[in-house]
């Protein structure tokens, strides 16, 4: 959800501003989400490189943060979307991590609609903590090493209840994944937007959801293998 700190800027506003207006789309295109019938939704909010931004502004985000889980759990619940989470959620500041647990315990019953919010993530710490735990399976004789296999070693990444995102947007023309789903987008779509994420809205989803129908997924086989014949 890139561009909240250019959006301001162009308005001669504070860059926190611009991350107000950034949590209006993301109510705003969660909607749009169900609407279109998009069953799993994952928002890159907070990576693990964001702290190294100016301290008054990553407070200014976990404030954020946690005006969000206080304003829409009741509307999570209303709409019966599950709330989840990867990253590192325990180097988040208490208060935050609470409002997480009781939105996350709130709505884990539902199965129509997630809503997954990357939080101090990043795909190499995920893959690194994944792989301490596959080791650590190992050597307790939990897993066999000879037998591992993707399938296997995927259950330890963070994103193991989760299927794997068939379309990846970046908005604000940024042309590169940032240490976001590495491991879980190799098969994905990705459409590049410029529209800057606090002025993304349902026509903006819409479009890219267009534009993934448009595209053949091959997976590796030819276009022929993939259209019926006889």
């Amino acid at each position: 959800m890139d561009g909240n700190g250019r959006w301001a800027k162009q308005r001669g506003l504070p860059r926190i501003e611009g991350h107000r207006r950034g949590v209006e789309s993301v109510r705003t295109v969660l909607d749009a989400a169900r609407e279109l019938g998009i069953r799993y939704l994952t928002l890159y909010a907070f990576s693990v490189e964001n702290w190294k931004r100016p301290q008054d502004e990553v407070g200014a985000l976990m404030g954020l943060l946690e005006f969000f889980l206080k304003r829409e759990t009741a509307t999570l619940i209303r709409n019966k979307v599950r709330l989840r989470t990867i990253g590192r959620i325990g180097d988040l500041p208490d208060t935050v991590r609470l409002h997480l647990e009781r939105a996350m315990e709130a709505t884990s019953s539902f199965v129509d609609h997630t809503l997954v919010l990357a939080l101090n993530y990043g795909a190499r710490t995920e893959v690194i903590d994944a792989a301490r735990a596959y080791a650590a399976a190992v050597a307790a004789g939990k897993e066999k090493l000879n037998d591992s296999s993707w399938s296997t070693f995927s259950r330890y990444l963070s994103t193991a209840d989760l299927p794997d995102p068939d379309l990846v947007i970046r908005t604000s023309g940024e042309t590169r994944l940032s240490n976001f789903l590495l491991m879980q987008s190799a098969y994905a779509e990705f459409v590049f937007t410029p529209v800057l994420w606090p002025d993304f809205g349902k026509a903006d989803l819409a479009a890219a959801v267009a534009e993934y129908a448009r595209r053949e997924r091959r997976f590796g086989q030819t276009s022929d293998q993939l259209t019926p014949t006889g």
